[in-house]
């Protein structure tokens, strides 16, 4: 998978036409040529042999895996698209898989796109791609830009499934693959976890925890994130495991688990990545402590329990004689004012600031143990 990315980074890529179903298919705007984004590098996911062009799982896990994880694998969570153009402006016309839509998230997050663009120092935010209440989204994400050719990233839908995907613009003006490696997508950083890991509920893509930690550490990381689902499939450990040089494995799944689940299935889903990576450090994060903990009695107890019974787990695998291992603890991964999540559960963007705060760090850390 890398060295044919990185072939793609080196030569680049010239684009052809792209249309999505006349029937679906809105106006396309005056002055705009629309090119085909499946001819561009993709990024954000463990391989590319996936069921579709931007999902997240191979088409050989559908009737393997359970149905609510597969159906969630077809979400392009953490998936992203990279080019560089000069055009002055660029719009965005995608398909959604599912038209999808939550009550606590809003909808530019859970099926809208974002654009950012590399300003020589760093990536910045640069539009967003707000979708339409049809299946299908044309929008200039910006306009009136500076000569030149501009590094762009393309951020996808998070809680729904990109189908199709075009990039349009202006007449005249080139696009081409990406020359530049960011983030880089040497040892990339692994990370398994719950609806809060797949982005739930940020305002928009580029404001996913795992996004924040990507443009931070200037690697790609890739976001296994299911929502009410993380609940230690082997076979996801497997997929996992299939990366062809990760830098680091992050498992944040104990929102999705009881204590038993975690005593039951955390030393055999490390046995799995471990096996088949000896060297590649392994981040255990414990539950986010939600806000409504600090008034409700019982759900505090729970929460007590599962760290206890995680921490119990983790510390039995270091015996074990394990190199490589750090344990997250949640006491400081939200703010003090209890305003980092929608619902009580979902992270907002202040949220996922703060969980980015607490997991780069150790993440960086890691890195260097596996350079």
């Amino acid at each position: 998978m890398n060295m044919k990315r990185t072939l793609l980074l080196a030569l680049g890529l010239l684009l052809a036409a792209f249309t999505l179903s006349a029937q679906q298919e809105p106006a396309k705007a005056d002055g705009y040529r629309y090119v085909d984004a499946a001819t561009l590098p993709v990024f954000g996911k463990v391989a590319d042999n996936t069921a579709m062009r931007y999902s997240r799982l191979p088409a050989s896990l559908k009737g393997v895996t359970r149905g609510p994880v597969w159906s969630l694998g077809l979400n392009s969570a953490g998936v992203y698209v990279r080019f560089r153009t000069d055009s002055p402006s660029i719009r965005l016309r995608w398909k959604s898989l599912n038209s999808h839509y939550m009550n606590h998230m809003s909808p530019t997050g859970d099926r809208g796109l974002d654009l950012y663009i590399h300003d020589g120092k760093q990536w910045r935010f640069a539009g967003s791609g707000r979708p339409a209440k049809t299946a299908v989204t044309d929008v200039c994400s910006v306009r009136n830009m500076e000569p030149g050719m501009k590094e762009c990233m393309v951020h996808l839908s998070l809680y729904d499934g990109v189908e199709a995907l075009e990039i349009g613009i202006e007449e005249g003006t080139l696009i081409e693959g990406p020359a530049l490696d960011s983030p880089s997508i040497r040892k990339p950083v692994i990370m398994y976890g719950t609806s809060i890991l797949q982005g739930g509920c940020v305002t928009r893509p580029g404001m996913a925890f795992t996004h924040i930690i990507a443009r931070r550490l200037d690697r790609e990381v890739i976001n296994l994130g299911f929502s009410g689902n993380a609940h230690l499939d082997p076979e996801i450990a497997q997929w996992m495991a299939a990366a062809e040089d990760p830098g680091v494995f992050v498992l944040d799944n104990a929102p999705n688990c009881t204590a038993e689940r975690i005593e039951e299935r955390t030393e055999a889903f490390f046995r799995i990545l471990r096996d088949a990576h000896p060297k590649v450090p392994v981040i255990f994060v414990e539950q986010t402590p939600y806000p409504f903990q600090a008034f409700d009695l019982k759900e505090r107890e729970t929460l007590a329990k599962k760290a206890a019974v995680q921490r119990a787990v983790f510390e039995r695998i270091v015996r074990s004689g394990e190199k490589n291992v750090y344990y997250v603890k949640a006491d400081r991964m939200l703010g003090p004012e209890g305003d980092d999540t929608v619902d009580g559960t979902h992270l907002t963007d202040l949220g996922a600031v703060h969980y980015a705060d607490l997991l780069t760090p150790v993440i960086k850390k890691a890195l260097k143990k596996n350079r």
